[in-house]
């Protein structure tokens, strides 16, 4: 349950050191383009992308909360999911366009 932004930077960031082809379609790419073209531009994320990022990292903790034998990782991924869920809400806010 983790959240696809992460993943898409990593994208974004390897994509033109090994294609340049890969590169242009994930920046022209009708859903990924916007996201990245805001970060890249601005360094910023979308509103809908931080909360919905927030929200699931809240989801995600409370059922490892639930499912944790151990209170030591609970409290480890508490702190880190806090961390980065801070970094996303200190982000600017993307404009539409």
């Amino acid at each position: 349950m983790l959240p696809t932004t992460p993943f898409l930077l990593v994208a974004a960031w390897a994509a033109p050191k090994g294609s340049a082809r890969l590169d242009d379609w994930l920046h022209r790419h009708p859903h990924f383009g916007p996201p990245l073209r805001a970060w890249r531009e601005q360094r910023a994320v979308p509103k809908r992308a931080k909360w919905l990022a927030c929200l699931l990292l809240l989801v995600s903790w409370l059922i490892l909360l639930a499912t944790s034998d151990s209170a030591k990782v609970p409290v480890i991924t508490g702190l880190l999911f806090s961390c980065v869920a801070i970094f996303l809400v200190t982000r600017p806010t993307a404009t539409s366009s």
